[in-house]
């Protein structure tokens, strides 16, 4: 009795390590068909601008939103970038368009509008009332917003010039919770080699500067955004 109460007890013990070998592997596959964890949602940030936006005389690689998404998500940081750039467009054609704009739901908006209104020349006191409308209705829309500012050509006389920049230093005054870049072609304006012929729009090299030069005011703007979500 003693052999065969041995030979069941070793058969069994072989059984239970059976099982808990089959249970792990179990348990292995079970996790390794577990979906991952959920990834957060990138978040959507939408220029709405005119050209400079749009990529005017740049193929569609190059164009700033595109260069401007690359580099955020080089730097880890989930975003897709929408452009929402019009060429020709004023201060008055962007905040026409804003809600239609805003069919694609932006976490976050940078206004990067004004540049056509300096070359047509047109009134400060009207280009600034169309910014603050669209400031106005993205902030009632709790939507946090970066204003770009941007300068007049110096053809127009230094009164002018005055007047236009103007514009963006009394909107950002108005609206501190918006992150404010003073000058949307700040290090490529004027400069030959940063510029397409027509020295108004950037090249690439241009635009890679933009995106660099931008980089720590769309990283408070995204802080931002994050902040809203949570």
């Amino acid at each position: 009795m003693g052999f065969v109460a041995i030979g069941m007890n070793r058969r069994l013990g072989r059984r239970a390590a059976v099982r808990r070998a089959s249970l792990g592997f179990g348990l292995f596959l079970f996790a390794g068909l577990a979906p991952a964890q959920a990834q957060p949602a990138p978040l959507k940030l939408m220029i709405l601008g005119d050209s400079i936006t749009a990529g005017y005389g740049l193929p569609e690689a190059e164009a700033w939103p595109v260069k401007l998404q690359q580099a955020l998500q080089a730097a880890g940081k989930p975003v897709q970038v929408i452009g929402a750039g019009v060429s020709g467009d004023t201060t008055a054609g962007g905040k026409a368009r804003l809600d239609w704009a805003l069919a694609d739901k932006p976490d976050a908006v940078i206004v990067a509008l004004g540049g056509n209104d300096g070359l047509r020349g047109l009134p400060p006191a009207a280009s600034q009332a169309n910014l603050e409308d669209i400031l106005a209705r993205l902030k009632a829309r709790n939507i946090p917003v970066l204003l770009a500012g941007m300068l007049a050509p110096p053809n127009l006389g230094a009164d002018y010039g005055r007047d236009f920049a103007a514009i963006f230093q009394n909107l950002a005054k108005a609206h501190p919770e918006a992150v404010f870049y003073p000058f949307l072609l700040d290090g490529v304006a004027g400069e030959e080699r940063l510029n397409q012929a027509d020295r108004i729009h950037p090249a690439p090299a241009g635009v890679a500067v933009m995106v660099e030069r931008m980089m720590p005011s769309v990283d408070a703007l995204l802080g931002k955004a994050r902040a809203r979500g949570a």
